[in-house]
């Protein structure tokens, strides 16, 4: 069998996504399932993979779900925990009271305390807490959604205190492998996983420095009375000055801390230092924006829920609103930090090796250091804190499992065929595996220029499965593989994997529903879709930009790529060295 054809059968699976998820809008839902059965008649009848092993990659598969849904479950209920003991409803009024000025509203509201929330939560709740808080306080409904939905860019590889790349990347490398090629160069895997963080923090801070700026100018060219792009430029050195109030902690913390504290660290550093700017009129432009009249609002702008600011139901502090997410920072910092309680975390863990006798497919669920049993401990001490009642409680735990069960019926499905993908280089007619097929097939078309288009081969992943997660756990052994066989650096295409599906949640379908619906704008996915695709495309090519700069110009290279390392000014070397 030829390479080219032996690509294209690997590419099938997706390809197959692909069609049935935009081609005929069928539901993520429905098309795993199917994806998950083609991707076993694949590797069982063309590749030959044995019955055994593709049972094996999928209960491999079942067990890293665990992890994600724990993970995601604990998010979820932190909020919606903050949700009902009144602390989100606090959050609101005291946004509310700090200015009149649209484009410092939004900079504050959906960059700062979006990537926050991002960071905390993920999944999509950012949209879903930033947009019906920006229509309380006179936003348009179409507005607030493509704001809610443009700050899902640059913090979300870090979203859900790093899901994306402690279960996305983890997950969809071969992990066993690696770790035995790091080993032979006495590299240990959390070194060589720390140079990808790194990276991406580095790459995501670069893009995501003009994206305040970039979120008023939109506000002003669709949403002004004048429909001017230049209208918010006099917003420049604040919009600027906003921006690293957020990136610089969050790369400090990406380089020195790891995956899970950017996003939380960058949005709660930024929140201090820029709502401290503004009360100091720092860099506050002398001239203000607003919005048309609303009776002015054309039809497709408006939403149809109502989004009153409304008083909290309880006498709820400030500092005890905000507290649970400040505690979480600082125990995920000591838990990760602080060895012994490190050590003990870890110590609780399902381990299954060689599941069902099978070569290298192996899979661990640590319940107490996975950010799930962080969040869920976050959330016992709120309980206490904000005196919450069972009746409370309950409702917390009852919308965060409905919200559970949507998410996991996909993950059941595609984390195996991804798993069944990586594993089925062991077959009885020696070939290589899935991932490696396509990079082998992707190196021979794009060659030196491949790095340009990789985050948007991870972006569209991501529109595909609306899931940054989701995307890096189906393509980032295949990004490593393309790396690979062209010679670079394979810690960066992964990284460039993470950034653009980070960019692709911005016109993730999955995404913009749910953000539609919270403002009441079920209907008008396509007229969001068609402004979020401009700083789509302007992430996709810078971010690709800078790896096809970093490899070509300043000879980026890792432990496992065939080029050596070239410049002392190199990070992965600088991490080699530490």
């Amino acid at each position: 069998m030829s390479d080219g054809l032996l690509a294209v059968l690997a590419f099938i699976p997706i390809l197959s996504a692909g069609i049935l998820l935009i081609g005929f809008r069928i539901s993520a839902k429905v098309v795993m399932p199917i994806i998950l059965l083609i991707t076993i008649i694949i590797s069982n009848f063309m590749w030959g993979v044995s019955g055994r092993r593709v049972f094996a990659s999928s209960l491999q598969g079942l067990i890293i779900t665990m992890g994600i849904l724990w993970i995601i479950f604990g998010a979820i209920m932190l909020l919606n925990t903050l949700k009902y003991s009144g602390a989100i409803a606090k959050i609101r009024e005291g946004f509310s009271n700090i200015t009149n000025d649209r484009r410092i509203q939004v900079i504050l509201i959906a960059w700062l305390f979006g990537c926050f929330i991002e960071g905390a939560s993920g999944f999509g709740t950012p949209a879903a807490v930033a947009a019906p808080l920006m229509v309380a306080i006179g936003f348009p409904a179409l507005a607030a959604v493509v704001f809610g939905m443009m700050i899902q860019s640059t913090p979300v590889s870090f979203g859900a205190v790093g899901t994306p790349l402690i279960v996305g990347v983890q997950g969809g490398l071969d992990k066993v492998l690696l770790t035995e090629k790091l080993i032979q160069k006495g590299i240990e895997w959390e070194s060589f996983f720390s140079i990808i963080v790194s990276n991406v923090a580095i790459i995501h801070a670069m893009c995501g420095t003009f994206m305040p700026l970039f979120i008023v100018i939109i506000m002003t060219r669709f949403f002004g009375k004048n429909k001017s792009w230049l209208e918010g430029i006099s917003i420049f050195p604040f919009a600027i000055f906003s921006a690293f109030s957020f990136t610089i902690p969050y790369v400090i913390a990406g380089i020195f801390l790891g995956p899970e504290f950017p996003s939380i660290i960058g949005g709660l550093v930024g929140l201090a230092v820029v709502t401290f700017a503004i009360k100091k009129n720092f860099l506050i432009p002398r001239d203000s924006w607003n919005f048309p009249s609303s009776s002015n609002w054309p039809i497709s702008w408006k939403g149809s829920i109502e989004m009153p600011l409304g008083k909290t139901q309880k006498k709820i502090s400030t500092f005890n609103a905000w507290f649970p997410y400040i505690f979480l920072a600082l125990i995920l910092i000591i838990s990760r930090t602080y060895e012994p309680l490190t050590n003990f975390l870890k110590s609780v863990s399902f381990n299954f090796t060689s599941i069902l006798s099978e070569e290298k497919i192996s899979a661990s669920f640590q319940i107490l250091y996975l950010p799930g049993g962080i969040l869920m401990m976050v959330c016992l001490v709120t309980f206490i804190l904000h005196k919450m009642s069972f009746a409370e409680i309950s409702n917390a735990f009852l919308d965060s499992f409905k919200t559970i069960l949507g998410a996991g019926f996909v993950l059941i499905f595609t984390v195996p065929l991804v798993r069944i993908m990586i594993n089925s280089g062991i077959n009885t007619k020696d070939l290589v595996s899935m991932p490696i097929a396509m990079a082998q097939g992707m190196s021979s078309l794009m060659g030196q220029i491949y790095p340009l288009f990789a985050p948007t081969i991870g972006g569209i992943g991501a529109f595909l499965a609306g899931s940054n997660t989701v995307s890096n756990l189906m393509l980032s052994q295949f990004q490593f593989e393309t790396a690979n066989l062209l010679g670079l650096s394979g810690t960066l295409m992964v990284a460039a994997q993470s950034v653009g599906a980070a960019a692709g949640n911005m016109i993730a379908i999955h995404n913009v529903v749910a953000a539609s619906a919270t403002v009441g704008l079920l209907g008008k996915e396509g007229v969001i879709m068609r402004i979020t695709i401009l700083p789509t495309l302007y992430y996709f090519f810078l971010s690709g930009l800078i790896v096809l700069i970093f490899i070509h110009l300043f000879n980026f290279s890792d432990p496992l790529s065939k080029t050596s390392l070239k410049h002392s000014s190199n990070i992965n070397s600088i991490f080699l060295k530490t």
